[in-house]
């Protein structure tokens, strides 16, 4: 059994020997970062739907002879010693440094770097540490995932919390390491709300024949995938274990039995093993969305081995086989097409190609370079890779593969049709102004989450004092605000995409939805009002723009002063209320919207409410209450039905 080589923490137990650690133990760990003796390893983190790399965990090595002491001491000598920021500031600095120098942040893979939390408590902490390693050597802060293990002794969660919201609001993305392994993992997870859990090798372990484990690590995947967060399975070290945990629908792997960690990055994927089992329902949430695998067609196969006659023969008796895919141990390995096989190697340029090709295999003539794409990639997804190949490879067909294995055939013109089907039946029931789903499309999204079980955040949208604005401006003008709210939201839901899951929608007005995942709504509300403020001189031209406000009739036809166009957002989440239908759901979310209107109407500018009433929070009472934040008000622990109460004053 290999020897894990990744870092750990473990509990408080581990800190009840401190007098043992000395002067000594201090000027090591010093030595360790003032003389450059630590090293990076990367290890792959695999995608179990096509075998390609999904990003790469930085772990810490010592140098040479020096690996005396090892990781998980040091760490462990680090914090007893108060030496621990310099340190973890040493790691993170390395990690970064090797990705950029082995391209890794060029390559579109995921960067994970594992971040002790002791340091936000030493003293020489400071915000922006991490940015500016980021923005040094050239580095995507989105690409970066900070890895936090679950065994980690916490002792300020409400420091901590205020840590991890800081880092996520710059755009990094946050991940549980060894979930399972300690006490306080559900804690984490409600506190902290990852973006990845990685679930601990304990649990991998034996999984084929250990029924409790495969029970917990389906449960906990269950439950991820019901609140939207990313699960890697790691320490996976057998094909048995890899077998089962790609059964369960886990969509992250990592272990010595698919890669193990080197200095030296290599990018190149693995053949995940087929698994012929009956798909989890919690894997396929848009059942309803088209994707390439829905109009796939299988299609014979020829191996590389074959000979070219043999290949001309499928051609000559099948006229309808315009491609025949070459398989080799059940992936694609390139393609023949009937029309430059026939012309290029049967024919060829002077009218001697079979005599010249008739000895080859087909691995000589094949073109190994083609389209292949995922059974579960979206169409339209498709399309724009379809519409970015070179002029005369524009109609070929395409490779469909599922789990990185050989699945059918796409030919172009299914393709167009399937899209042309899809765009119809979403025109008719489109809003015609803004061109987004309308009314009937909405229930259907909604009613198709409730009936998964699916967690999810209904954001409903309205802008201010728009008949107003309309009334001044006029319509054109309106026409435009609306259009460009409707362009603003599904640009940015695609920026925060979860393969297909974020939903744009128009109720019809100024009034809009979005569907997303719970722990990406407010952000991606907060981008939306960010860049929809932004345009606000284009709405209301220099002179208005300049004074703050404009001038136009109220309801009662009188006179009235209004503000700058701004948005306010009611959310509500399926996480805090039990939603049975979409009346319920609308009647809610009507009901905070309206909240977050008055609170507009207050401030004088947007506003985002979430509401949490039946969240219970140690530090609240049962009364009814507001609580305030900068970009958001949550309203918590209001029993259901009661009127909301609305705020006085926002404090911050």
């Amino acid at each position: 059994m290999p020897i894990r080589l990744k870092w750990e923490i473990e509990n408080k137990n581990r800190f009840s020997n401190i007098n043992d650690y000395s002067e000594t133990d201090r000027r090591r760990v010093l030595n360790m970062i003032d003389n450059n003796l630590l090293s990076v390893h990367f290890q792959p983190i695999f995608s179990s739907k096509d075998g390609a790399v999904y990003g790469y965990e930085a772990l810490t090595r010592i140098k040479g002879d020096n690996d005396k002491i090892s990781i998980s001491d040091l760490f462990l000598k680090a914090i007893l010693t108060k030496t621990i920021f310099p340190l973890d500031m040493q790691c993170r600095e390395n990690a970064i440094r090797e990705a950029v120098i082995q391209n890794i942040n060029n390559s579109g893979s995921y960067l994970f770097i594992n971040i002790c939390p002791e340091t936000f408590t030493d003293t020489a902490y400071r915000d922006g540490i991490t940015d500016e390693l980021a923005e040094k050597y050239g580095i995507s802060k989105e690409k970066i995932i900070l890895e936090i293990t679950e065994e980690s002794a916490i002792q300020n969660w409400k420091l901590f919390k205020q840590a991890i919201d800081k880092y996520r609001n710059r755009g990094y993305k946050i991940a549980i390491d060894d979930f399972g392994a300690g006490y306080g993992g559900l804690k984490m997870l409600s506190t902290i709300e990852p973006d990845f859990v990685k679930i601990d090798r304990h649990f991998i372990s034996n999984i084929e024949r250990a029924n409790i484990n495969f029970n917990l690590v389906d449960a906990i995947a269950t439950l991820c995938f019901r609140i939207g967060i990313k699960v890697i399975a790691e320490g996976i070290e057998q094909e048995n274990e890899l077998r089962v945990i790609s059964s369960i629908g886990i969509e992250l792997l990592q272990g010595y039995y698919l890669a193990k960690p080197s200095p030296v990055v290599n990018g190149r994927g693995i053949a995940i093993p087929a698994i012929h089992v009956k798909k989890s329902s919690r894997l396929h949430t848009n059942e309803e969305c088209h994707f390439i695998g829905d109009i796939a067609d299988k299609v014979e196969t020829i191996h590389p081995t074959a000979p070219v006659t043999t290949a001309s023969n499928r051609f000559i008796k099948n006229n309808e086989l315009w491609v025949l895919p070459v398989i080799e141990s059940d992936r694609a390995v390139g393609m023949l097409h009937r029309r430059r096989f026939f012309e290029e190697h049967i024919l060829g340029r002077c009218g001697y190609g079979m005599h010249l090709n008739a000895h080859k295999n087909v691995r000589h003539v094949m073109e190994p370079q083609f389209l292949t794409v995922e059974a579960n990639t979206l169409l339209e997804d498709v399309v724009q890779r379809v519409n970015s190949r070179r002029p005369e490879f524009l109609y070929d067909d395409i490779c469909v593969t599922e789990n990185g294995r050989y699945s059918g055939i796409v030919a172009i013109n299914s393709l167009l049709d399937a899209i042309a089907k899809k765009s119809l039946i979403l025109a008719r029931g489109s809003n015609p102004l803004s061109g987004l789903p309308g009314n009937e499309f909405i229930q259907r999204e909604i009613d198709k989450r409730l009936s998964q079980n699916i967690h999810f955040d209904v954001c409903y949208i309205d802008i201010n004092n728009f008949k107003p604005y309309n009334d001044h401006y006029g319509f054109e003008r309106g026409d435009f605000v609306i259009k460009t709210l409707a362009n603003v939201m599904v640009e940015h839901i695609k920026s925060f995409e979860s393969n297909g899951f974020n939903f744009a929608g128009h109720i019809g007005g100024d009034d809009f939805i979005i569907i997303a995942r719970p722990q990406i709504s407010i952000p991606l509300c907060e981008k939306v009002i960010s860049i929809f403020e932004s345009r606000r001189q284009e709405f209301h031209g220099i002179d208005d723009y300049k004074n703050g406000f404009y001038q136009s009739k109220n309801r009662k036809g009188e006179d009235e002063s209004f503000n700058l166009l701004s948005i306010s957002i009611g959310i509500v989440s399926t996480e805090v209320h039990r939603i049975h239908s979409y009346a319920q759901l609308a009647s809610l979310a009507a009901e905070v919207k309206h909240v977050a209107k008055t609170h507009s109407d207050l401030k004088s500018g947007s506003s985002i409410v979430r509401d949490r009433r039946l969240l219970v929070d140690d530090n609240v009472t049962e009364e009814s209450k507001l609580v305030f934040k900068p970009s958001e008000v949550m309203i918590q622990n209001q029993a259901v039905g009661k009127e909301l109460h609305h705020p006085v004053s926002p404090s911050t």
